[in-house]
């Protein structure tokens, strides 16, 4: 499918299938090209402005998928006057122009064209449906009355129309907008793990089979296994789909003393990007416990015992072999548990750093409101603030609307 957007559609569709077809009605037509010769027949669509995508004329070009007809289709529209190929998202660029889009929708949409999981996918149909454009707006709305009562205080508080006990219900409004965003930004940081993947790091000592196990999770030969301790020594990553939700695992270098330079240097990445991952696999063949440092790290440290085929320890807790699938099932469906353990429930809103920074700034400034008897000046400042970082975060705001919410609400200049 081939689509043309812009200011010149019409002329398009009338050069290339010889008339405007109805809108957005399926029709067959023949396309052609230089000198009427016949490049295709398939079908078109035509979506009239605004009510398209983008916000302008649109038409839809439906061809035979072969390289040569594609190549000729295009290569004509590039020969018309004032056509020439998008720029990479600028079909989703226009669109957020012409306001059929903000900028939470046009993430959204970016990150369903790239979901790998059930999970990305319904957090990003959540937000390209406008989930967050509906939240920040209904905050948006009552930033900007909070912002009228306000300013109305400051500048007409001589008037008759304007109520009384502004301060108490400014401050109300303010508490409420936001525990709203502080209760957003809480599950951001699972809206977050569900796009970029739930980290899981593999460590153990040398030869205690972690390597063995990334490859048997991932069912092929990503890690190199030999009896030779340090083999492994850089960081390994392999991503899986487990349950529906992104799972990123890191495969690391054995941790003991000694070792060259090298190896070192890999243990040290190991233990620290286990401090920011999701879940630590300790291995060990022999059910050793972790050393102190990754011991402190608590409740995301599961410890695993490996090489159960050979060893007869009857040690409680997961025990594994690469050669029982059902040992290996057993792991994947506990890490499948711990997945959905911290990222399951309703798809969060906050997905993006972006997103959540401009949600951070906003609060910030709503704090700073709650000390007692702040002027109505240093209120007033900061509400704007947090409109402005609302702004940001949905790409438009109208200051002009605080007036109107004034003039409107208390009938003042009547």
């Amino acid at each position: 499918m081939v689509r043309v957007s812009g200011p010149d559609v019409r002329f398009v569709l009338e050069t290339t299938v010889g008339q405007l077809p109805a809108p957005r009605h399926a029709t067959l037509k023949t396309f052609r090209g230089v000198g009427g010769e016949v490049i295709d027949r398939g079908v078109v669509l035509f979506f009239p402005a605004p009510g398209s995508f983008t916000g302008e004329d649109i038409a839809e070009f439906h061809l035979h998928g072969g390289r040569a007809v594609v190549a000729a289709f295009v290569a004509f529209l590039g020969s018309l006057p004032g056509t020439r190929l998008a720029e990479a998202g600028e079909f989703t660029r226009r669109a957020f122009d012409n306001g059929r889009l903000d900028l939470t929708e046009a993430e959204g949409l970016a990150d369903l064209i790239v979901a790998d999981t059930e999970a990305q996918r319904r957090q990003a149909v959540r937000l390209a449906g406008g989930a967050f454009r509906t939240r920040a707006e209904d905050w948006r709305r009552r930033l900007i009355d909070l912002r009228a009562y306000v300013e109305a205080d400051l500048d007409f508080s001589d008037e008759e129309d304007v109520p009384e006990d502004i301060s108490s219900a400014v401050g109300t409004g303010i508490g409420a907008l936001r525990a709203e965003m502080e209760r957003e930004l809480s599950a951001g940081q699972r809206g977050e793990r569900i796009r970029d993947g739930f980290e899981v790091v593999v460590l153990g000592p040398p030869n205690a089979g972690k390597s063995s196990l990334v490859n048997a999770l991932s069912e092929r030969e990503v890690a190199i296994v030999t009896d030779i301790p340090g083999t492994t020594r850089d960081l390994l990553e392999v991503h899986l789909d487990l349950g529906g939700y992104a799972v990123t695992l890191v495969d690391t270098a054995g941790l003991r003393d000694g070792g060259d330079v090298i190896e070192v240097e890999g243990m040290r990445r190991g233990r620290a990007r286990a401090q920011s991952a999701d879940l630590i696999l300790w291995l060990d063949e022999n059910g050793g416990d972790p050393p102190q440092d990754i011991t402190t790290l608590g409740g995301k440290v599961l410890s695993v015992q490996t090489k159960a085929d050979l060893n007869s320890s009857n040690r409680e807790g997961l025990t594994i072999s690469i050669h029982d699938r059902a040992s290996v099932d057993r792991l994947l469906h506990r890490l499948s548990q711990e997945a959905a353990g911290r990222l399951g429930g309703e798809a969060p809103l906050v997905s993006r750093a972006r997103q959540r920074q401009c949600l951070e700034q906003a609060v910030s400034a709503l704090r700073d409101i709650e000390v007692s008897g702040l002027p109505a000046e240093i209120v007033a400042d900061r509400l704007r603030q947090t409109g402005e970082a609302l702004g940001r975060l949905t790409g438009r705001i109208d200051v002009e609307e605080v007036l109107g919410s004034i003039f409107s609400t208390f009938c003042i200049g009547k």
